[in-house]
């Protein structure tokens, strides 16, 4: 089953089509709240969050818009029909979406290095298996303080089995300095693993930097970009990285169990394939008796395919939620992630102004772009805090010495004053 935008359009249940998918107008403006009204921002209409909750909280995940979620019941309802497919058609899950064009043009790379994988960590988890970093290696791989807690377990199991994994640590004004980064690689360097917006505090890394620095010295660049996709406009070919991987369940605002692995397409003939599946075959034929193994010396005849899918692929995803993710990067592209980004900077920046008055120290520098603000306070997690919060039904990430904001498209000043008033 095919959805596009057009049958999208036509099967939107509860929701106006031209509410769900308004078409933008014009180019970049200066001001934030001409773009939020050019966006037609807020869009609290597009979600289902509870009546007189205050939901700050979409970089621990994103509510899934109102059109994806119809998407996905569409696509549920139309399988169970189990209508007669057209003769030769396999109706694999997944066939069909165009979640992978989208997301190709959200991040400006091409279809053919982009790859499904269910989550973040699988993605990385295959890039460090396709370098054979899993295996012993004279090489070693240089990350930070900063990256993604899962990543870093990850390398760190890796240095047990004799991995050189080099961590650099941040400084005392919580960035990781691109000299300290420089310092640590070395021609033995064979990747550099970081996140483009690190989930701590929003730290941005100059990537184009970092990329540069590690070709010079013949070594890749994988990004987890799960921060920044959607979040932000993000170029993966202006910034040179070589991998980069993301779930969709934040910023992209699709559900849990599916996301995306890129790989630059020069690179794909130059790696292994860390796992061999039905979907890797560009060809296949099978050689069942009695009629078509006459002759043939093996069960199954094939060719592997060249593409991101044919190395990082090896079977069907969740057809529902391809569906349904199709549906909100179709929803995100419309909203505009520029619009997303300019709507949302006057929201941090009266959290930037406001939350250290009241006993807090902004850990998230001021010059990042990011989606979230952090605030840190010692002894946070055993405090009142968090009680106020819930009495107030206010939602925003706390954790044992830190709290982490995001707003996004379905909040407004009036959600920010009500967090400032519970705390």
């Amino acid at each position: 089953m095919t959805l596009d935008r057009r049958d999208l359009l036509k099967g939107l249940s509860g929701i106006a089509a031209s509410v769900a998918f308004t078409r933008l107008n014009g180019g970049p403006v200066a001001a934030a709240a001409v773009k939020a009204a050019s966006a037609g921002l807020p869009r609290k209409q597009d979600f289902d969050i509870s009546d007189g909750f205050t939901y700050l909280n979409a970089a621990y995940t994103h509510p899934i818009p109102r059109p994806a979620a119809d998407a996905a019941r569409a696509y549920l309802a139309q399988r169970n029909k189990l209508a007669m497919p057209k003769p030769g058609s396999g109706g694999g899950a997944g066939e069909g979406f165009n979640a992978k064009a989208l997301f190709a043009e959200l991040i400006n790379a091409k279809p053919s290095e982009i790859a499904y994988v269910p989550n973040t960590s699988t993605g990385e988890n295959l890039v460090v298996s396709a370098l054979a970093l899993d295996r012993p290696t004279d090489f070693n791989v240089v990350t930070d303080w900063l990256h993604f807690d899962g990543a870093l377990v990850h390398l760190l199991e890796l240095r047990r089995a004799g991995l050189d994994v080099r961590i650099v640590r941040p400084t005392a004004d919580y960035r990781i300095a691109f000299d300290d980064v420089a310092r640590a690689v070395d021609r033995k360097t064979k990747l550099i693993e970081l996140s483009s917006t690190t989930m701590y505090n929003g730290f941005q890394h100059d990537l184009k930097a970092i990329c540069d620095l590690a070709h010079k010295h013949g070594a890749y660049v994988y990004a987890d970009i799960i921060h920044t996709a959607g979040a932000e406009p993000f170029d993966v070919k202006a910034s040179g990285v070589d991998f980069a991987a993301c779930s969709s369940f934040k910023w992209l605002m699709g559900d849990y169990g599916l996301g995306f692995l890129y790989a630059r397409d020069d690179l794909l003939e130059r790696i292994r394939r860390p796992l061999v599946g039905y979907y890797q075959a560009a060809t296949m034929a099978g050689h069942e008796p009695p009629f078509d193994n006459a002759g043939a010396s093996e069960p199954v005849s094939w060719t592997l395919g060249t593409d991101a899918t044919s190395h990082f692929e090896a079977g069907s995803i969740a057809g529902a939620l391809g569906a349904g993710l199709a549906a909100s990067l179709a929803y995100v592209k419309d909203v505009g992630v520029g619009n997303i980004q300019a709507y949302r900077k006057p929201l941090l920046q009266k959290l930037r102004e406001e939350v250290p008055r009241r006993g807090f120290t902004c850990v998230t520098p001021p010059e990042s772009t990011a989606s979230i603000i952090t605030f840190a306070r010692k002894g946070l997690g055993a405090s009142d805090t968090p009680r106020k919060l819930a009495k107030a039904r206010v939602d925003v990430r706390i954790a044992d010495h830190w709290m982490r904001v995001s707003p996004s498209i379905y909040n407004d000043m009036a959600d920010v004053d009500r967090l400032l008033e519970a705390l």
